[in-house]
């Protein structure tokens, strides 16, 4: 874990896949989130972020349905907006989505969502807790995290390639995971896959990025 540079905040990078600064803090202590009244899953991180069968997979995660509400930069459409500025800049680069509090839950147990810009397409073989799934480019889950790498061609990240696109979900908890890690693999990936299918026709990415509708679960 390595401290971040933004007050209430803490980055991570997990098997060097999963970059995380979270951003903001509430009047109760907990970044990313408002506090002032609990909401659906399907509702979080700008209610465009999280489709039903995503809703769902939180609920095998958290053990919770209610959630508190995401504030209001928590969304897609504002990392997407970070994330074309950055590639313009730089071309790599990281930030938030949102952070994901179940009722009632200590700030030290959140599920963070960022986006990371790749230099290049996936390489290496990944740490040995990550199953590989056949989306976009390269899809790693596990029983408290998964990230998915997708190709972006669109106007709003210009260049002679795709750029490369990080989504991570990840726990951060005190305890253990709960329940069948096979059960939870799915369940991280179908919250990865939505935000980045999410992202991806935010950014307008040809074809999606490759990312198919509904998640593909089957390793590959």
């Amino acid at each position: 874990m390595r401290a971040g540079g933004r007050a209430c905040s803490v980055g991570v990078v997990v098997a060097g896949l999963l970059a995380f600064a979270a951003v903001g803090c509430s009047g109760d202590g907990k970044a990313g989130a408002t506090g002032e009244r609990p909401t659906e899953a399907i509702d979080l991180c700008g209610g465009e972020a999280v489709s039903a069968e995503a809703a769902e997979s939180l609920k095998v995660i958290t053990g919770s349905s209610r959630f508190d509400e995401s504030d209001e930069d928590s969304t897609v459409v504002h990392a997407a907006k970070q994330l074309s500025q950055e590639f313009t800049s730089s071309v790599t680069g990281d930030g938030d989505i949102c952070m994901v509090f179940a009722v009632d839950a200590a700030q030290s147990d959140r599920l963070e969502v960022t986006w990371e810009l790749a230099s290049g397409p996936p390489q290496g073989e990944p740490a040995p807790k990550f199953t590989v799934l056949p989306m976009g480019e390269r899809t790693l889950t596990a029983s408290d995290a998964a990230v998915v790498q997708f190709a972006c061609r669109s106007a709003k990240l210009p260049g002679s390639t795709p750029a490369q696109v990080k989504i991570g979900v990840e726990r951060w908890s005190p305890e253990e995971p709960e329940g069948d890690p096979e059960k939870l693999k799915d369940a991280y990936a179908t919250v990865a896959h939505s935000v980045s299918l999410a992202m991806a026709k935010e950014l307008g990415c040809e074809n999606n990025g490759g990312l198919k509708d509904r998640p593909s679960l089957d390793p590959a």
